[in-house]
């Protein structure tokens, strides 16, 4: 069975929708021609994807596996066509991602020194980009910050680093040499909680951390002046914390979590001997 991406792109869209109406102006197309769409992939793939509700579309187990297996499909098709496109416009180029705090220029210098023919960009991510970025084909390789999904991707461990927490200046433990994680167990966490499963798990952590009670953050620098002005607490590797400077937050060793691990990431459907490359540059460097 050949497996059609357009119908794949629109049961996504209605999953994460959880409703057929929204997801049909997502996609400026009727609510009939997907309600059709979505009942011929289920024939296809021969099994309900949806229970359809009143007030919402739920994915049944199916759909969820369905889910899982879409998104990551559907980006390497993107990628595949990027990378088409780029070639046959003449663009020889290779994009390097990178998470703040992590220095590249060394590793970027000697690639370019080897290869003066390609156009070699570097690129900021964030916790939300670093990966999603290399699945869509828009970096080559990308510098990440663990713990990331591994589903569809060559990891090349580099180095770790020890993480601190970032307080405001004036808080109660920001004068301590070190803590341990139960010490922040009833603060507010500003960023995703499976950054910190250690700070996640926490047995005697209180509602007071939960997700939701403050604004959303796209930025480091945004949780950085919340936690100046609002309070609020980071757990960040210390490459990270030291490479933003604001005398109005404090950093704290963390005796008791592993450090963060950086590796390089790339596309394991990728075959171009560039990538294994720059992999055995940067690992040389670290």
């Amino acid at each position: 069975m050949d497996v059609d991406l357009r119908k794949l792109r629109y049961f996504v869209a209605v999953a994460e929708e959880s409703h057929f109406g929204r997801a049909a102006e997502r996609l400026h197309i009727t609510q009939p021609v997907l309600s059709r769409q979505i009942r011929a992939l289920e024939h296809e793939v021969g099994a309900q994807l949806f229970t359809r509700g009143r007030q919402a579309t739920e994915l049944t187990a199916a759909g969820g596996q369905l889910l899982e297996d879409a998104r990551p499909l559907l980006a390497s098709a993107q990628a595949l066509v990027l990378r088409v496109q780029q070639v046959g416009h003449g663009a020889a180029t290779f994009t390097v991602g990178f998470m703040p705090g992590i220095t590249v220029t060394r590793a970027v210098r000697e690639f370019t020194a080897r290869h003066p023919e390609l156009d070699v960009q570097v690129v900021r991510t964030s916790w939300d980009t670093q990966v999603q970025s290399v699945h869509e084909g828009i970096l080559d390789v990308s510098f990440v910050r663990l713990p990331v999904e591994h589903r569809g991707l060559t990891l090349r461990p580099l180095f770790h680093e020890p993480r601190v927490a970032v307080l405001p200046a004036l808080h109660r433990l920001a004068g301590k040499q070190s803590l341990v994680i139960a010490d922040l167990a009833a603060e507010q966490l500003l960023q995703d909680p499976d950054a910190v499963p250690e700070w996640r798990d926490l047995p005697g952590r209180t509602s007071a951390g939960e997700a939701g009670s403050w604004p959303v953050f796209r930025t480091v620098e945004e949780k950085l002046e919340h936690v100046a002005t609002s309070g609020g607490v980071l757990v960040l590797p210390l490459s990270t914390a030291a490479y933003y400077t604001h005398t109005d937050v404090a950093h704290v060793p963390i005796d008791d979590i592993g450090p963060n691990e950086v590796c390089l990431a790339w596309s394991a459907d990728r075959r171009s001997p560039l990538v294994p490359e720059f992999a055995d540059i940067a690992a040389a460097q670290h």
